[in-house]
């Protein structure tokens, strides 16, 4: 008989819910059968660690006195500039921020050693960061200049937003040029000399869950260390990608926008990250519990390395010039093996995203369940699928004409 959430939280309130993890539920329908697995396990918990660009906080930092009206000014949280677009003392910082100073890719390739990834890791461990900032001034809020120390403690919020992560499989990258590139997905030999990646595959959240039947608006998560919630769909969020007989996607689909407070998080679990000769980022600690409502979900869940594939891209051409050529696909079984063959050539291959580190959060979001501790909740309404017509649209550009 099929389960409901509200069924399965009586159970974890009582301590009898029967959770395992993305990788534990596959022996585990191997040797009871779908049916019967199905009857038996409750919530299968899923992770992901990887970077994931388009991340970032918001906070109120407090009332200084005299007051001081931030927004339209400049401020800065250790020499990071942070948006000041919001109100008096609400700023928002990105992931990707770097120095007003920084020489960038002008000595090439560029370190970009600090960024706004950084900033959120530091504030995380508890340590204080500068801010700074200037205004103009007004009769509500005099104060034109603020030179002081702050610590998450200090703020009256403190909220991760990130706007989308977890991306449902991605891009295996490589590069067929005779010269060395300097990537998002990280440094790429010349002439196929690496492929690089970036999914827990097996253990990933949306992969586990290819047509988001248990996930949506108020799914609560494990994020970065904390508790935090499914806020909406991510950007670039596109269900409609090319998917094998099994449902996964075999290019990138899906993405989730989440939100947390920051102030329960870890510097385990975001971590400022630096991408040689392209910029800053963080890496980012996703956990998505999935309810096994029905048999058809159980199934999504026991998918396995060897059945979720990627295209292979070239990025030194194909990939900055928006071409829709692919080299191949693999399996991330293949991948995980340390190399993959493409025209008779075996490539070495490496990961930007930890799968111990994935499956480190499958376990602890496992073990919150089973104490108790993390219940489930009901979506508001399920992420948009196929069904839907969502799709993603590259930007139509049109000539501006002058006026």
């Amino acid at each position: 008989m099929p389960k409901t959430i509200a069924e399965i939280n009586e159970k974890i309130r009582k301590g009898q819910a029967v959770v395992v993890n993305a990788e534990e539920v596959v022996e585990i329908v191997k040797k009871m059968g779908m049916s019967k697995a199905a009857q038996e396990v409750d919530v299968v918990t899923t992770g992901t660690f990887g970077p994931m660009c388009s991340s970032g906080a918001y906070f109120n930092v407090g009332h200084t006195k005299p007051k001081i009206k931030l927004g339209g000014g400049r401020s800065y949280l250790n020499d990071i500039p942070v948006y000041t677009g919001l109100a008096a003392v609400d700023v928002f910082l990105g992931a990707t921020a770097i120095p007003d100073d920084d020489p960038r890719n002008k000595v090439y390739p560029g370190h970009f050693n600090y960024g706004g990834g950084h900033v959120i890791e530091d504030l995380v461990a508890g340590k204080d960061v500068r801010l700074s900032s200037t205004a103009y001034g007004t009769d509500c809020y005099p104060r034109k200049k603020l030179d002081t120390w702050i610590n998450i403690k200090d703020m009256n919020q403190a909220t991760l937003f990130n706007v989308r992560n977890a991306y449902q499989n991605y891009n295996i990258a490589v590069n067929v040029s005779d010269k060395m590139i300097y990537t998002y997905m990280g440094v790429l030999k010349p002439n196929l000399g690496n492929a690089n990646y970036c999914s827990a595959g097996q253990l990933s959240p949306l992969l586990n869950d290819p047509y988001y039947k248990t996930v949506g608006i108020g799914t609560k998560i494990f994020l970065g260390g904390g508790v935090g919630y499914v806020a909406w769909q991510g950007t670039q969020h596109a269900p409609d990608s090319l998917r094998g007989d099994n449902g996964v996607p075999k290019r990138g689909a899906g993405t989730l926008a989440v939100i947390g407070d920051m102030k329960q998080m870890s510097p385990r679990y975001l971590v400022g990250t630096s991408f040689l000769g392209y910029g800053c980022t963080m890496t980012v600690g996703i956990g998505l519990p999935i309810p096994i409502l029905s048999e058809e979900i159980l199934q999504y869940t026991t998918v396995t390395d060897d059945e979720i594939f990627a295209a292979v891209i070239d990025y030194s051409d194909a990939y900055p010039n928006y071409k829709p050529d692919i080299l191949g696909e693999a399996s991330y079984g293949q991948l995980r093996s340390g190399k993959i063959e493409m025209d008779g050539k075996e490539i070495p291959t490496a990961a930007l995203s930890s799968y111990p580190r994935a499956l480190e959060i499958a376990n602890t979001l496992k073990e919150w369940i089973k104490k108790g501790d993390f219940a489930l909740t009901d979506p508001v309404e399920l992420i948009p699928g196929v069904e839907q017509g969502v799709t993603f649209k590259p930007l139509n550009e049109r000539p501006v004409e002058e006026k």
